[in-house]
């Protein structure tokens, strides 16, 4: 059970892959919401159960009907992956119904060290994905993720081939955005960065993001590229997955994009501001080379935070550090 965010989601996909190869024989009942459906698509022996936030599992007594929901599906073992007061009184019901259940640590007492203004404790702490395999292990079904596993490319929609034109150019994804400021890079940053990949012609650059406000900033970015072109808007979530999975790499925040095109076994360039890789976010079977981090010299404090949530003055420019021309070097390097 891991029922949000976007990226925490996707994080359980190559951990849920990888179990499904190692125990062919085991069948997954995923439980989130509706919209993430399309991340377990074509997993074998996975079925989906969607969460009803609205209406039928709102609430306690919503909670207990999503026991029962799931009960009938004869489940043995219960996953919490998601560790919140909800996903908890599931866990504790089929715990007291006679189930084996295992519990995410999500290492809040790491995460504390190491974010910390003072006496900070700076050293790389145990991935999501990690620590997603190690409720597996508790369940009696141990992990190896040294060999993951990917879907195959997605053969491209006539709407989706329409809109990207391409021309046997490599097809470069950018997710400017995040969902806290002191996670993007300032945007004549970003700018720069797409004007210089966007004087190669073999390059094709698309720009991934959503909502009004995100759409209008990244049409205007695209506008003066004949090679440059927004995305938001433009075609179904599930369609933006088959995109991802064609990318040559993507270039993103420490956000969703980043684990989503991870789980699709692209490379990933990510730029990190208030937060760090050593929090255990760096996206899946990602090296560390190819997160860039803000310069922790000028900016001792960093990270400051988990997620990003936390605003510390001082730190606005702290992404100011990661220069454009090392964030083109890096994409760049991803396609030799």
């Amino acid at each position: 059970m891991r029922l949000s965010a976007m990226g925490d989601v996707a994080m359980t996909v190559p951990v849920l892959r990888a179990f499904v190869k190692q125990y062919p024989t085991v069948k997954l009942t995923v439980i989130s919401r509706p919209f993430f459906k399309p991340f377990f698509d074509g997993i074998p022996n996975l079925e989906f159960f969607a969460f009803d936030e609205k209406e039928r599992h709102k609430g306690f007594p919503g909670l207990l009907r999503l026991f029962k929901d799931v009960k009938k599906l004869k489940i043995d073992a219960f996953a919490d992956l998601h560790n919140v007061l909800r996903s908890k009184v599931v866990s504790l019901l089929f715990a007291l119904s006679g189930k084996k259940r295992a519990t995410v640590d999500k290492g809040r007492e790491g995460k504390k060290e190491l974010t910390r203004a003072e006496n900070k404790v700076f050293k790389q702490l145990p991935t999501m994905f990690e620590r997603h395999a190690k409720v597996f292990s508790a369940l009696g079904f141990p992990l190896d993720l040294s060999k993951p596993v990917f879907p195959e490319k997605a053969v491209l929609s006539s709407d989706i081939l329409d809109i990207i034109r391409n021309e046997n150019q490599k097809l470069i994804g950018i997710a400017p955005f995040a969902q806290y400021d002191s996670k993007v890079y300032p945007l004549d940053l970003m700018k720069e960065v797409i004007a210089k990949l966007a004087e190669n012609p073999s390059y094709k650059i698309l720009l991934f993001g959503g909502g009004k406000k995100e759409i209008e900033i990244l049409d205007s970015i695209s506008e003066p590229f004949e090679n440059v072109i927004n995305m938001a808007g433009k075609i179904k979530f599930q369609q933006e997955l088959q995109l991802i999975s064609n990318l040559d790499v993507m270039l993103s925040m420490d956000s969703g994009n980043a684990h989503i095109a991870a789980m699709l076994g692209v490379k990933v360039v990510t730029l990190w501001g208030a937060t760090h890789p050593y929090a255990g976010f760096l996206p899946f079977n990602q090296s560390l080379e190819n997160a860039l981090t803000s310069d922790r010299n000028q900016y001792p404090k960093l990270p400051t935070s988990v997620y990003g949530n936390k605003v510390v003055e001082g730190y606005e420019d702290a992404m100011r550090t990661i220069l454009p021309q090392q964030v083109v070097e890096k994409v760049i390097e991803q396609l030799s």
